[in-house]
């Protein structure tokens, strides 16, 4: 008998699978149980949360707007890694909210506006030691151009009134 190996898809593996469960979660064909458990299989690796996250962080399903405790608890429990990816969405969301209000996209603008606002509502469910380090990590980085964010903000382009906004975030989240 061998042990059963934890799932690891790929990006675009991970992206069609939540897809499929949130599908199923929204149409009452999924617990919230079960939903908790597949998300918590997912976040254990790295592209199965960064592909769990572009489905709920910016696609049109309601779960990161009515976060059921199960699935907030498997989150929370999954650490440093979604942590992690949450901040950099916060980040992301916040500096293209402010491009596309810039190049008069609306529909981008609003839609950059709700993965920020998902990312910033899911950071104050985390674990506050976790989210209050890396929070500040980023803060350093987008404020002073310091620590280990400032290459991932170049990475990005990120102007000055971008980096304002972020730190605007990262504000409102504490708050």
């Amino acid at each position: 008998m061998t042990a059963a190996t934890p799932l690891q898809p790929s990006f675009p593996q991970a992206i069609e699978i939540s897809g499929q469960w949130l599908a199923l979660w929204e149409a009452g064909e999924l617990s919230e149980e079960v939903l908790a458990d597949r998300v918590a299989e997912l976040v254990a690796s790295r592209d199965g949360a960064r592909g769990f996250f572009v489905v709920a962080l910016a696609g049109d399903s309601p779960l990161m707007d009515r976060l059921p405790e199960p699935v907030a608890l498997q989150l929370r429990l999954a650490g440093e890694g979604v942590v992690d990816l949450t901040v950099r969405n916060l980040a992301m969301s916040t500096a293209m909210a402010l491009h596309h209000r810039r190049s008069g996209d609306t529909n981008q603008q609003s839609g950059s506006e709700r993965v920020q606002h998902r990312a910033s509502e899911l950071l104050r469910l985390l674990e506050p030691t976790a989210v209050k380090t890396r929070l500040e990590t980023l803060l350093a980085a987008a404020r002073d151009g310091v620590g280990e964010d400032r290459a991932f903000l170049e990475r990005w382009g990120y102007d000055g009134e971008q980096k304002m906004a972020i730190c605007e975030a990262i504000d409102a989240v504490a708050d």
